[in-house]
């Protein structure tokens, strides 16, 4: 009892020392507004308090900023927003100002200003200006990090100086969540980013060795009877479309809104009523020879913005929603399916969430897709039916998290798929939480999940679990996990899982510093383990030892160097692709290293090399890869980057396909050939042009006879069995091509024209002794699909056409 008194009480001693040390800014209200223009000339910024005295909390701790780099920031607030003024002095000659896209940091100095209405030292709105005057916007939490899919509709300016520079800036409370009060206190904090030598000040001081920063943020005082504003933000819009493909052309015409609605001062509704996705980017695609299904990144905003509590657990991966059909056609004799789509309608979609001031956060996900169906054609009577693959269905989710003690969390999830007739639906159900000691130095989480399946005609109800306990703060850290599934469950109509049925036992540890040696900026070096088992029944699978070292030097050259073994015998139960059989592998071991030079040079490069080879009787197989990234930055406004990556694997062993019921694997080699080439031109913060281009080229060549899976997990040669005999050949020959070339103008604020050109080819044969020029012209013979897209997005803020009525009227 006395010891727990003790912990208590040291506990309660840091909170209230790391409380007594916030600064405090006294904010004034003014009745004018200045023009965001970045020349500081308006008469309001006189006379205000000046926070300064910025502290570097990174790579030095607790470093004071010298006179010649002070930063000066003033606040005042109105009617419309917060408005802040910043001067940064600095050597203007060493300035960084690279141009870059919204949301890209690239090469540039940038100050930040960071809002926290709740003041619970979780949930912060921040806003970033850089030296060039791109901005940047994100919402942050120890749960989710910083989410820059999020963007707000703000103002600010920037001003070069011949002491540095200096920018305005006007957060209007449409873009915070803050209750109705008549006072007010919010977490607030300062920071600023020197580019040239990677160094981070923050006007409140930071320790980065424990916490998330939100615990180290100031007060603004003197918030008085504030009036949340009506949010509602419509966002019309309308897209041209050109595709070709050969001598075919088609062309559409789209109308659509998206809105934003503050249903509370804390509770945001966003819709797509009419959703249009037409300018989402082509997927990276790749051959995949594993037994898991090949997933890519969510690239529509409107699944991409303002998530972070619908990604609790795990069990949100927004690509299923309007995914390729989940039905199977059956075919008769002589009949053949045509057209099957890849993807499926979305009529609309909403999300509700937000957080309110007791740390309650609430989100609600609905989407809606149509019915999608298939011809099959009886080729031999020439007559064809309609047959469903997808009928309606309706995407649910429902999320509750409760924050406290400005570190900790418990969340309750739901996610229910619904799909209209004879169709499987799918509910899945998780809670979770996460708690940190007051001195954030260690941590526990668990997530305890169950799914439940309705295939028609029966039931699965599956289960998972995942515990953790760490050690969080200071230069040493560890952590030590366990995470279960049995055969049953499974999330993937709304969520994503690669492979169910496991257990495993899984230990980390690292080591860093917090402040430069005389030979580096940063190291850290990492050690990972990891005990495998089948859940069912629960059998030893294998053992993964994982080493990793990284250092940054005084020049900010980053090196690593990795080393991965998978010592003894390892068993694959999902290679195979039936329920039961396992292949066996031994002793396979991998190591890797990398160098990324300063990218603050005109020239720069990424080398990253690996070798992975079997120490395994009877077995000569190998493998390595290489891939070289230069970079060169020929001013401020221009940026290109190459990427050539070149893969072989020797020997390697896997599954090939089916004969006669039976898994029949073969050895093979295999080669990846990447070429890719991405540019940037940027004329100002508001337009510019942005390349990519990308060839991706894998062959597979297997031997001439192939192996049968023993029930022991070996393989075998079977000389009675040429690949020549199997119902089609295994060998690979994958090509893909495409080019995206994307123009974009802000015109205003929260209001785009996007200009998009697109390209892509694809091939798929047998022909995998065919050399690189042979595929690459037989490549270009295929019909090219040509896809050009005009939209023009406008930003609506009611509020602002209410005022411009009001002052038309009076």
């Amino acid at each position: 009892m006395i010891r727990g008194f003790v912990c208590f009480f040291m506990c309660l001693s840091i909170t209230l020392g790391m409380a007594q040390d916030k600064k405090q800014y006294d904010i004034l209200r003014q009745k004018k507004s200045a023009k965001i223009d970045g020349n500081l000339s308006d008469k309001v910024w006189e006379d205000l308090d000046i926070a300064t005295d910025f502290i570097q909390y990174s790579p030095n701790l607790k470093l004071q900023a010298t006179p010649d780099r002070r930063t000066e920031v003033k606040l005042y607030y109105n009617d419309q927003g917060i408005f802040l003024s910043a001067k940064l002095y600095d050597d203007p000659n060493q300035m960084m100002s690279q141009f870059t896209t919204r949301d890209d940091f690239g090469e540039a100095d940038y100050f930040a200003l960071i809002l926290n209405p709740n003041n619970d030292a979780q949930n912060d709105t921040q806003f970033f200006v850089f030296s060039s005057g791109t901005q940047a916007d994100a919402l942050s939490s120890p749960s989710i990090g910083r989410d820059f899919g999020w963007n707000a509709v703000w103002e600010s300016a920037v001003q070069k100086t011949d002491f540095g520079w200096q920018l305005e800036m006007k957060i209007p409370y449409r873009t915070l969540r803050f209750p109705k009060t008549e006072i007010q206190t919010w977490g607030v904090q300062f920071r600023r980013h020197f580019r040239r030598e990677r160094s981070d000040y923050a006007w409140n001081p930071i320790d980065r060795t424990k916490g998330y920063e939100g615990l180290y943020h100031g007060q603004l005082v003197g918030l008085k009877n504030l009036e949340p504003p009506l949010r509602l933000n419509l966002y019309p819009f309308t897209t041209g479309i050109v595709n070709t493909v050969g001598d075919q052309t088609s062309t559409d015409f789209k109308l659509g809104l998206d809105m934003k609605y503050g249903i509370t001062d804390n509770l945001t509704l966003d819709a797509t009523l009419i959703p249009d996705f037409s300018q989402a980017r082509f997927d990276n695609v790749v051959l995949n020879l594993g037994p898991f299904e090949q997933t890519f990144d969510e690239q529509r905003q409107f699944f991409t913005e303002g998530v972070d509590l619908f990604t609790k657990g795990d069990l949100f991966f927004s690509r299923r929603v309007g995914s390729a059909p989940s039905g199977k056609v059956n075919l008769g004799e002589n009949e053949i399916a045509q057209n099957r789509p890849d993807e499926v309608g979305l009529i609309n979609a909403i999300k509700m969430s937000g957080r309110l001031k007791s740390g309650l956060g609430v989100g609600v996900f609905n989407a809606v897709t149509e019915s999608t169906n298939v011809r099959v054609l009886d080729t031999f009577q020439n007559e064809s039916r309609s047959v469903e693959v997808e009928p309606l269905a309706n995407y649910n989710i429902l999320v509750v998290d409760q924050q406290f003690n400005k570190n900790s969390s418990v969340s309750l999830i739901n996610t229910n798929v619904t799909r209209s007739g004879d169709f499987r639906n799918a509910n899945v159900t998780g809670a979770l939480f996460d708690l940190i000691n007051e001195s954030n130095s260690y941590q526990i989480s668990g997530e305890f999940k169950m799914s439940h399946l309705n295939l028609n005609q029966d039931e699965k109800t599956g289960f998972s679990s995942k515990l953790r306990f760490a050690k969080i703060s200071d230069q040493y850290q560890f952590s030590l996990s366990h995470d279960y599934a049995d055969k049953k469950y499974d999330i993937n109509d709304l969520g994503l899982l690669f492979r169910n049925n496991f257990n495993n036992f899984t230990a980390r540890a690292s080591y860093r510093i917090f402040e430069p040696t005389d030979n580096f900026q940063s190291y850290s070096i990492r050690l990972f383990s990891r005990y495998s088992q089948l859940a069912s029944p629960q059998t030893f699978t294998g053992l993964t030892l994982y080493s990793e070292a990284v250092a940054t030097s005084l020049k900010l050259d980053t090196y690593g160097i990795d080393f991965r073994m998978q010592p003894g015998k390892q068993y694959d139960y999902f290679e195979p692709r039936v329920d039961g059989r396992f292949f066996i592998t031994e002793n396979q071991t991998r190591i890797g290293g990398f160098l990324s030079s300063n990218y603050n040079r005109t020239f720069a490069i990424n080398l990253r090399a690996r070798a992975e080879t079997f120490f395994e009787e009877g077995r000569d197989s190998y493998g390595y890869e290489f891939r070289v990234r230069p970079r060169i930055r020929f001013n401020n406004s221009f940026l290109m980057e190459y990427n050539f990556n070149f893969e072989k694997q020797i020997n390697d062993r896997g599954f090939a396909t089916f004969y006669e019921s039976e898994p029949v694997f073969g050895e093979r080699d295999r080669q990846i050939l990447t070429n890719s080439i991405s540019a940037n031109y940027i004329f100002n913060p508001f337009h510019g042009l942005n390349l990519q281009l990308r060839h991706y080229w894998d062959t597979v060549l297997y031997d001439e006879f192939m192996y049968d899976l023993n029930p022991n997990g070996r393989l075998s040669e079977n000389r009675s069995l040429p690949k020549t005999a199997l119902r089609s050949n295994p060998d690979i020959n994958f090509s893909t091509w495409n080019v995206d070339l994307n123009y974009s103008w802000q015109f205003a604020p929260g209001s785009f024209l996007t200009a998009l050109y697109r390209n892509q080819l694809f091939t798929n044969n047998s022909q995998a002794l065919n050399n690189f020029e042979t595929t690459f012209t037989n490549l270009f013979q295929q019909d090219i699909q040509h896809t050009v897209s005009v939209r023009l997005q406008y930003f609506f803020d009611v509020n602002t056409v209410k005022s411009v009525f009001a002052s038309k009227k009076s």
